[in-house]
């Protein structure tokens, strides 16, 4: 098979439409479109539906894409290898960060170690909340991801790194004052929210602990920007509840005086290694997951 064909059927997918495709490959549209009919003609399956909005994925579509993504990483690892035989690692390595956790605060010390001891590693950072990481790295566009939760999801692996635990987040203007003692959540009643949308982790989270103390939570904006959020916080918009990490960033960015505090009973959540139970991890790819191990470790002491 011409492994240029597999590529094509990528950013046909990718970009949603055959000749937006063509464009990006800077290929004529007939010749694209032989293509996609060759890749159907070997599989001998129907892989892509047309229609007036673009093209949409068959079933066996989808189980080719997610190969597809599998060969060419591994037809460029095999490229890099054999440059650099005997020498430095050397490839792409795709890491996935989820927001509104401890995860996203690491992204630049990932960067950082990682240039430092493997400067041959390309190193890809997605941290995005309108994407799916385990069915990204399912379908090869990541090779391994923080995220909440322990699964069990068909097709990755959950590896539990530690637990988060949430701290109110609020400046002083709203009457919560400094200390030491959790915060009972009963007393979180009626106080202004800023939290992310419900499909959210951390929002399930919390959901679940007003929901056990037969509380209401009282949300008066969702907010899937971090640093809005803390800049809302700051301005006194309202309040939120965050891992610690991020509830510490907040505070530490802000110049006003914010208060920080754990809640009772407590909110937590499992932040998790997740990775593809299908493939192994190249040799870049377990040299970056040793150093997230390592500065997630930093966190969890």
């Amino acid at each position: 098979m011409d492994i240029r064909r597999l590529k094509s059927f990528i950013v046909i997918v990718d970009t949603g439409s055959i000749t937006r495709a063509a464009d990006v490959l800077h290929i004529a549209q007939p010749a694209l479109s032989q293509q996609l009919a060759a890749l159907e003609d070997h599989f001998r399956q129907k892989l892509l539906i047309r229609s007036q909005q673009g093209v949409s994925m068959t079933e066996a579509g989808k189980a080719v894409y997610r190969h597809a993504q599998i060969i060419l990483r591994q037809m460029e690892q095999a490229q890099a290898d054999v440059k650099a035989a005997g020498s430095t690692l050397v490839g792409r390595v795709s890491v996935g960060l989820v927001p509104f956790s401890s995860a996203a605060t690491l992204s630049v010390d990932l960067l950082t170690e990682t240039r430092k001891r493997h400067p041959g590693i390309l190193l890809h950072l997605t941290e995005s909340v309108g994407q799916t990481y385990s069915q990204m790295i399912m379908n090869g566009r990541l090779e391994m991801a923080l995220i909440h939760g322990t699964g069990p999801i068909k097709g990755v692996r959950f590896e539990p790194v530690f637990v988060e635990e949430f701290h109110l987040v609020a400046h002083r203007d709203l009457g919560i004052e400094p200390g030491d003692a959790p915060l009972p959540v009963s007393a979180l009643n009626d106080l202004p929210l800023l939290l992310p949308p419900p499909y959210n982790f951390v929002r399930r989270a919390i959901d679940l602990a007003f929901t056990r103390g037969r509380l209401s939570l009282n949300v008066v904006a969702e907010v899937e920007i971090v640093r809005t959020l803390g800049r809302a916080v700051s301005r006194g918009v309202g309040a939120t509840i965050m891992p610690r990490a991020i509830a510490e960033r907040i505070v530490a960015e802000s110049s006003e005086p914010i208060v920080s505090r754990v809640v009772t009973p407590r909110i937590e959540e499992t932040l998790s290694l997740c990775v593809s139970d299908q493939s192994e991890l190249s040799e870049p790819a377990l040299a970056v997951r040793s150093i997230l191990m390592e500065l997630t470790a930093r966190l969890k002491g």
